[in-house]
């Protein structure tokens, strides 16, 4: 009878925590909540096998990134205004500061104005504080493409609202650990379908500001997974520097890999890594899992949220915090540019 008298009150217990929810009104999102909600149990046990960053999480930014109500995000768009909104406020929920005096920066293209959104954390280390990592997606899309069942709008899930979420959870994560020895900028990039306009302004600028860049990462399309006997994800210029490498050593495992039509297509020049290569001739690169094979729908109208994986999105960005990590806190400057 007491053994039993014991389960039921451990059941209410935990009954209890589940349905008490936070300050915010929503089940552990502030994480003010006295007793663990369903979200913080689910996270205290995906931590034990070293899991930060949550499906959940993840897909609910995807969903809205992605939605209708943006219309495509093209820049100097209503949309593209609500996804820099959201964005801002993401930084603010998660106590990420603007880099500059907003979190926005701006340029003119002829009569668009576009803008940059720019999060920044501090190094935790005196001297390597003074150098800086730079993550970085392009927020923008199309707007419209090619009508297909009535619909218009292409809503830019793989592209590239899956590089932009995975950017800001990893923003989440390092406000959260304070892990990070040499300072990150966190940078979405608008106008990067106009020909990387938005990249090319910021790069630009933080070079007459003469930021010391260590490493740049661009993250593209990075929704879907490429088939089983590929690894998880690409570099493009992966010749040009030995980031591929320290990457994987970093984080234990082979998760960046060579992708032979890299350079047939071009892609080291054609993202938003490009710009800030040229402007610092430091090691900067595109990190995607879109292989041209295993996505029908780039620049498409079906390009939509309930297309990505969403599993496969969550391992990625968990695989690579270790390497993150390895990269911003090695003690020197491991990661170098090869003789070209």
């Amino acid at each position: 009878m007491r053994n039993t008298l014991l389960i039921v009150l451990t059941l209410i217990l935990v009954s209890c925590s589940i349905s008490r929810k936070a300050a915010d009104g929503k089940s552990g999102v502030d994480g003010t909540s006295a007793t663990p909600s369903n979200s913080e149990m689910q996270a205290t046990l995906l931590k034990k096998n070293n899991d930060f960053i949550f499906l959940e999480s993840i897909k609910r930014s995807m969903e809205y990134l992605a939605s209708d109500e943006l219309e495509g995000r093209n820049t100097g768009s209503k949309g593209i205004e609500k996804a820099a909104v959201f964005i801002e406020n993401y930084f603010k929920k998660n106590n990420i500061k603007p880099y500059f005096k907003t979190y926005r920066d701006s340029f003119n293209l002829k009569d668009i104005v576009g803008y940059n959104i720019v999060g920044y954390i501090e190094g935790n280390d005196p001297e390597l504080k003074n150098e800086f990592v730079i993550l970085g997606a392009h927020y923008d899309h199309i707007g419209n493409g090619k009508e297909v069942n009535g619909d218009v709008i292409a809503n830019g899930a793989n592209d590239d609202a899956s590089g932009t979420v995975a950017v800001l959870e990893w923003a989440n994560y390092f406000s959260k650990s304070k892990s990070n020895k040499r300072s990150i900028l966190f940078t979405l990039y608008s106008a990067e379908e106009m020909g990387l306009k938005g990249s090319s302004h910021l790069a630009k600028r933080l070079k007459k500001e003469n930021l010391d860049l260590y490493t740049m990462i661009n993250f593209e399309m990075i929704g879907v997974p490429r088939a089983k006997e590929e690894i998880m994800a690409y570099m493009s210029g992966y010749e040009k520097s030995n980031m591929g490498a320290k990457l994987n050593e970093y984080g234990g495992k082979e998760v960046i890999g060579f992708f032979p039509k890299a350079k047939e297509f071009q892609l080291f020049m054609r993202s938003d890594n490009y710009p800030f290569y040229k402007a610092f001739k430091k090691p900067s690169h595109a990190i995607s899992t879109f292989d041209f094979t295993n996505f029908d729908y780039y620049h498409h109208v079906d390009d939509e949220a309930d297309k990505m994986d969403y599993k496969h999105m969550t391992d990625f960005m968990n695989v690579m915090i270790p390497a993150l990590e390895g990269m911003i806190n090695a003690p020197t400057q491991e990661i170098k540019m090869n003789d070209e």
